[in-house]
């Protein structure tokens, strides 16, 4: 009887522990203002950025000095695949440009303030996307500590594997 209700401890800690994680998606084109996608939001260590784009763009990271006067050239890191994947690792401000003369002038330029992962203010929780204007949009993939029923109904795999480990479980020890 102990082993079963050390099993359900492991259990109901496993379904409560609290990750925090989220994803920033940029939908990348000509014509986008992405201002409104980082103003008052907080990224941190451990969300990601992931840049959309159709042939025709890039996404340079670049100083603080080149986002600032969109200059070319001197790019920390740049791709041209369509979908860029930035894992955000440090804290600090990061600055995104694209690479394509006149397009950043034009506006295709983002810059976000990572902070440090126990201060996550982006997500806030919800698993409902925000929209946000100009194309851009965010979707959180923050997970929070959730009752026992409402963690069964969100995810409903983990939870049939989980009752089927406590029933075989439940039936070695008998």
């Amino acid at each position: 009887m102990s082993k079963l209700l050390g099993c359900l401890v492991l259990i109901f800690f496993y379904m409560v522990t609290a990750v925090s994680s989220a994803t920033l998606t940029v939908n990348w084109s000509l014509g986008t203002d992405y201002t409104p996608l980082t103003t008052g939001k907080t990224v941190s260590v451990g969300d990601t950025i992931v840049f959309s784009y159709g042939a025709g763009h890039t996404v340079d990271e670049v100083s603080e000095n080149d986002y600032k006067g969109c200059s070319l050239g001197n790019s920390i890191t740049s791709d041209s695949s369509g979908t860029t994947t930035i894992a955000l690792n440090t804290t600090g401000p990061r600055y995104f440009i694209c690479g394509i003369p006149g397009h950043c002038a034009a506006g295709m330029k983002l810059a976000v303030t990572v902070a440090s992962a126990s201060s996550n203010g982006v997500g806030g929780g919800t698993t409902t996307p925000t929209p946000f204007t100009g194309g851009a949009g965010y979707i959180p993939t923050t997970t929070q500590a959730i009752p026992c029923a409402a963690w069964a109904l969100s995810f409903p795999l983990e939870a049939l594997v989980v009752n089927w480990a406590i029933i075989f479980y439940a039936s070695a020890l008998s």
